[in-house]
């Protein structure tokens, strides 16, 4: 009985001892993440990364002689809030911009920077410097425009070509906010955006009057030959423009109200021979 009960105990004890070996020998790599397996602190193999074969699930691993790293596979974001900027014309700027990383080599990342934190702070002055260097070359009313795209995508290469040392790929790079800090640098600005915005504006008029003046005296120098070429074909048809014009002239000052000759009344003869051209009479 008492072997019997001995042979019991040694077989639950056993039992055990495979339950926790099996507890200590498998791992789960969930889908949103990827795993580095280090034997002695040294990587020996990669689990469900963003381009590798294999995917998530159960895996074994030696117990107490290797560790498993787990790291997100998701995009991460990396901040920069309010950093001071110069512009190329010399505009102090208040800049809010991120960027969006993922790791796509997990064994370097764990040799370089341990962890994803560690990604992030070593990337940080980076950004910085790189978005401290782009802007510095162009003017903060070019990054109203469409050129910001130019630099944004300046930086975001800069940036990733930086990043690859840390097993990390930059995908984007965009600013959130792009400021002139308050006070007198601000309303300096705005002055000088309105001034600008005033000399063009009256760089385009006088454009406009230029070209209105070219149209106009063209038009009237083709009116004239026509007028002249009507006029020597037609000695009549002049006699009877000229009388339009002036009937035109006078009868539009008593229309409006406008005083013909001090007078504020026209009063003619039928017989007149102003009115001949009325009456069909050359």
């Amino acid at each position: 009985m008492q072997n019997l009960w001995e042979n019991y105990r040694a077989a639950i004890i056993l039992a055990a001892l495979v339950v926790i070996g099996l507890m200590l020998s498998i791992y789960i790599v969930p889908e949103e993440e990827q795993a580095v397996v280090l034997r002695t602190g040294e990587p020996v193999r990669v689990v469900n990364t963003v381009n590798g074969t294999t995917g998530a699930g159960l895996y074994v691993r030696v117990p107490l002689i290797e560790s498993v790293r787990l790291i997100d596979k998701r995009l991460l974001d990396l901040e920069m809030t309010d950093e001071e900027v110069l512009s190329q014309d010399q505009q102090r700027l208040l800049v809010n911009a991120y960027a969006r990383f993922r790791i796509v080599d997990p064994v370097r990342m764990v040799e370089r920077a341990g962890t994803t934190d560690g990604v992030r702070v070593a990337l940080e002055p980076i950004l910085n410097s790189v978005l401290r260097q782009e802007l510095g070359r162009r003017t903060f009313q070019s990054m109203l425009t469409a050129e910001r795209g130019s630099a944004l995508a300046n930086v975001r290469a800069n940036l990733d070509r930086q990043a690859r040392q840390y097993g990390a790929e930059v995908v984007d790079v965009q600013i959130k906010r792009t400021d002139l800090p308050d006070g007198a640098p601000l309303q300096s600005a705005f002055q000088r955006m309105q001034s600008d915005r005033q000399r063009e504006a009256r760089t385009i008029r006088a454009q406009g009057d230029r070209d209105a003046r070219i149209i106009r005296a063209e038009a009237d120098a083709s009116a004239a030959r026509i007028y002249a070429e009507s006029f020597g074909k037609d000695p009549d048809f002049y006699d009877f423009y000229r009388a339009m014009q002036s009937y035109n002239e006078t009868f539009r000052k008593a229309r409006d109200g406008e005083e013909p000759r001090g007078d504020s009344n026209i009063i003619l003869s039928p017989d007149n021979e102003y009115l001949r051209q009325f009456r069909g009479r050359r």
